[in-house]
């Protein structure tokens, strides 16, 4: 079922209420760390409105039409303000994103699609070759979705957050 969200720059006074559904939302995957396991890593979820400080970083919302928060991702338009682990930082003439969350209420509505799609229409728009991204076993459900929108992986871009294996994946924007 899809659903009609407006996908717009989050508000400031929206960023607890993002770093709380993003909390949320990784806590819930299954085979994924717990915050006990990794506690640096859900304070960085908790604290997301800390990513608009920078100026080429942009915190993504989708809102529904009733008003509630269905989503959010953060979209970087230069891969130095990636803040990953691995090689991704050091990619040129590329973007990224990261940290999409969708929360259960808003699942099976297409808002994690229409996040992506923002994202790869922002990277088409700017001077970037390459869109870059990252996900895990855990979840799989999204790994699929960037497949089908032409996402290739990318091993060279893997890495190990703490014992978690993060696996890269590319798209390239321009024909």
């Amino acid at each position: 079922m899809s659903q009609d969200a407006l996908i717009r720059s989050a508000r400031p006074e929206e960023c607890a209420e993002i770093g709380e559904l993003m909390v949320e939302v990784y806590s819930q995957l299954e085979g994924f760390p717990s915050p006990d396991e990794m506690p640096s890593y859900y304070n960085l979820l908790r604290n997301v409105g800390q990513w608009m400080e920078k100026p080429k970083v942009e915190l993504l919302v989708a809102v529904l039409d009733s008003g509630v928060l269905g989503g959010a991702v953060v979209y970087f338009h230069d891969m130095k303000d990636y803040g990953s682990g691995g090689t991704a930082t050091q990619e040129q003439n590329a973007c990224g994103f990261r940290l999409l969350a969708v929360p259960t209420r808003s699942r099976g509505m297409g808002i994690g699609k229409l996040l992506t799609e923002h994202c790869i229409r922002k990277g088409q728009e700017s001077p970037a070759q390459n869109l870059v991204i990252h996900t895990t076993q855990a979840m799989q459900q999204a790994w699929g979705m960037y497949e089908r929108l032409g996402f290739q992986r990318a091993e060279d871009l893997d890495f190990m957050q703490g014992q978690l294996p993060v696996f890269g994946f590319r798209l390239a924007l321009k024909k």
